[in-house]
């Protein structure tokens, strides 16, 4: 039970604090799709790729032509030809995987590239991203194509911001974020409803009105006259 209720606890803590952040988002993978210096490094990576590629292809059609001459010639050759062309095709195959292997395998050949040519492109993104929320005073920067958003108020994307420190030009995205901005409900302005002050001179507390009530009540030619002997042999001591 003290368990539950310490987790509980620390669930509540988390939560107070995520909500006592501004926290807004971007989308790393537009930021490279506009950033000229990430398209250049694109397509070092996608050049290099292509290379290793066509050297895999290479072996393959060496593979494959020898696997049709040996199929083709298994009933002329003798047993030690045949043997020997066997091994030269699996040693190719295995030569081919191995250099498969070492170019798209985790921290391989590619993954290094990547990592070097990129580099230089990831700090500048990074320093753009931290001097926007710096100057906008956001405390946490998500990242909407790392970590999808299901719900999210684009009043909050800062990615044209960053494209505009690393100096690209953004007119049209900043035009399409200003319409997705405008068609949000939860940035319409609504008109406040404040309630009418009654006027000091209401029919309820109008003076000239009460004195005419009042003298329309004394007026009233429905009662008797008061006679002024009455009056006075009320007023004396009994």
């Amino acid at each position: 039970m003290k368990k539950a209720l310490s987790v509980l606890a620390l669930l509540f803590l988390t939560n107070q604090f995520i909500f006592a952040q501004r926290v807004a988002f971007i989308n790393s993978q537009t930021i490279r799709e506009k950033f000229p210096e990430a398209q250049q490094a694109q397509q070092r990576v996608q050049s290099m790729t292509d290379e290793w590629k066509r050297e895999l292809d290479a072996m393959q059609l060496r593979i494959d032509n020898l696997e049709f001459e040996i199929k083709k010639n298994r009933l002329v050759w003798t047993e030690a030809e045949r043997l020997a062309k066997e091994n030269e095709l699996l040693t190719f195959k295995k030569q081919r995987e191995e250099n498969a292997r070492q170019i798209f395998e985790p921290n391989g050949k590619y993954d290094n590239a990547v990592k070097t040519v990129f580099t230089g492109v990831e700090e500048k993104i990074f320093a753009a991203v931290q001097q926007v929320g710096a100057d906008k005073g956001f405390d946490i920067i998500l990242d909407q194509s790392i970590q999808p958003l299901p719900y999210v108020n684009y009043k909050y994307d800062l990615t044209v911001n960053v494209l505009k420190v690393l100096g690209v030009e953004v007119a049209e995205l900043e035009k399409e974020l200003q319409d997705k901005i405008e068609k949000d409900p939860r940035n319409v302005e609504t008109e406040s409803k404040v309630p009418r002050k009654r006027s000091r001179t209401s029919k309820r507390d109008d003076p000239e009105q009460d004195s005419n009530r009042k003298f329309e009540k004394e007026s009233d030619p429905s009662k008797p006259p008061v006679n002024p002997d009455e009056i006075k042999q009320m007023s004396k001591p009994r």
